[in-house]
């Protein structure tokens, strides 16, 4: 594989479905991963995979408690203290965070609120709330120099701040989950097809083909349509709402990209203006509140 350019924001979508997700955003020497609902070898393999093997990881930032997004959280800390000696921060609200069960939860926990951005090293972190049906879900953009990338999955209806957040994007990663024909002749429990459906379900191709519709600029330049439906959907339908959205949009010149549960998708990069040059420090670990899983007094003060 090609040597990715030195400056490069690099967006690699290492799995995305129903049956885990993950994506890492940064560049080829550092970066974060939004999620981390595959296993750890998976996830590590898949970075070697598309050229990223070297590339640390300095945090990890989950959007919500569902397995499929958190699911390798406590191995993933293990296996990244085995081979750095720090302990790696995972991001997340503290209704995901007493969602969590027991064996998903990592060691060094550091607490977010929607609509308050911080920093991981360069990286400027803003976390944004959507409506699905957790305690306190969030979506994520991570801004590196100008270039911006976000991941916008599991929500059951888009909002102002849904398209405000997106209309911000040089990269965005947006659920097409199902196709509603499919979900509803499909051989889902009723209880879960009125889920699915609900409003703080899952997009539909036709409601994520709205969202961008209403949400994309004319700064969009990848698009990665993601959270497919293994069972209520296909990636022609998908494409085709979305090229329908990015259309009526009128935004042009957008790579479109299905991401898939079984195969990474290739990384997609942006070069940052030529006055951004980014340092790599060596990793340190910040003052910063966190807890232990063993460490019941920290855990009421924080969360509590």
């Amino acid at each position: 594989m090609a040597t990715l350019f030195h400056h490069d924001v690099v967006v690699a979508t290492l799995a995305s479905g129903s049956r885990g997700n993950c994506t890492y955003i940064g560049d080829e020497h550092s970066g974060v991963l939004v999620d981390c609902g595959v296993s750890t070898k998976q996830i590590l393999d898949r970075m070697v995979e598309v050229g990223l093997g070297s590339a640390r990881i300095d945090a990890v930032l989950i959007t919500h408690e569902h397995a499929d997004h958190v699911g390798a959280a406590r191995v993933l800390d293990r296996r990244l203290f085995k081979e750095t000696g720090t302990r790696v921060p995972f991001y997340m609200t503290r209704g995901t965070r007493i969602g969590l069960h027991q064996n998903c939860i990592p060691t060094r926990v550091e607490r977010v609120q929607a609509g308050t951005p911080f920093s991981v090293g360069t990286r400027r972190i803003e976390p944004w709330t959507v409506p699905h049906d957790t305690s306190d879900p969030v979506a994520y953009t991570v801004e590196i120099g100008q270039v911006r990338a976000g991941v916008v999955t599991d929500l059951g209806r888009s909002t102002h701040l849904v398209e405000r957040n997106l209309a911000s994007l040089d990269i965005a990663v947006v659920e097409f989950n199902h196709d509603v024909q499919m979900l509803v002749e499909g051989e889902y429990p009723w209880r879960l097809k009125q889920r699915v459906r609900g409003p703080h379900g899952h997009l539909s191709n036709d409601q994520a083909a709205a969202l961008v519709r209403a949400g994309a600029s004319k700064r969009l330049r990848h698009l990665v349509l993601a959270h497919l439906s293994q069972d209520n959907n296909t990636p022609d339908l998908a494409l085709e709402a979305a090229q329908r959205g990015l259309h009526d949009a009128r935004c042009r010149g957008v790579g479109v990209h299905v991401a898939q549960q079984q195969i990474p998708l290739r990384p997609l990069r942006i070069e940052p203006p030529a006055d951004f040059r980014p340092r790599h420090p060596r990793r340190r670990r910040p003052a910063a509140r966190h807890i232990h899983d063993d460490d019941a007094s920290r855990q009421t003060s924080l969360f509590g």
